[in-house]
Parts: structure tokens; C-alpha cells; sequence
């Protein structure tokens, strides 16, 4: 079952929440279908080794971002 983040507009609370087909996600904290999706890293599986670690791919701090997912973006 995916899972989805929002930014609730009616409490302002940032969510996740699992949503399956064409069902309207619902605020868990407010019950409110006024959400806006927000976009987020996927998330994934690895199979054997170890997961790197996020500093290491980073470019160095006077360069700018090296793509939409950098570990140095707010």
C-alpha cells in the first residue's frame, strides 16, 4: 500500500498516509480531505552490502546542490 505525505491545509500538520487506488486521503489529525501532496524522496529496498551513507555523495560545501534529492537542501 503506497504511502503518500501531505501538508494539511485546514491544521497545517505535515502527514503521511497510506492511500489504496482511487480513495481521497484524509487528514489523520483533523479528518479534513483538503491535503496538498507533497513531493518526496521514494523509498526503496537493498539487497546485500551496506546503505551509503549521505555525506559521503555530498559535493562540497561552496558548490551548489547536485540534484533535486541533495542532502545540503533544506
Amino acid at each position: 500500500m503506497p504511502t503518500f505525505e501531505y501538508h494539511c491545509q485546514k491544521c497545517e500538520q505535515e502527514v503521511e498516509v497510506f492511500v489504496r487506488g482511487q480513495e481521497k486521503p484524509v487528514c489523520p489529525s483533523c479528518q479534513s480531505q483538503k491535503l496538498e501532496k507533497l513531493i518526496s524522496a521514494p523509498a526503496g529496498r537493498v539487497s546485500g552490502g551496506s546503505l551509503p551513507v549521505m555525506g559521503e555523495a555530498c559535493p562540497p560545501s561552496d558548490a551548489p546542490p547536485c540534484n533535486p534529492n541533495c542532502c545540503r537542501l533544506p
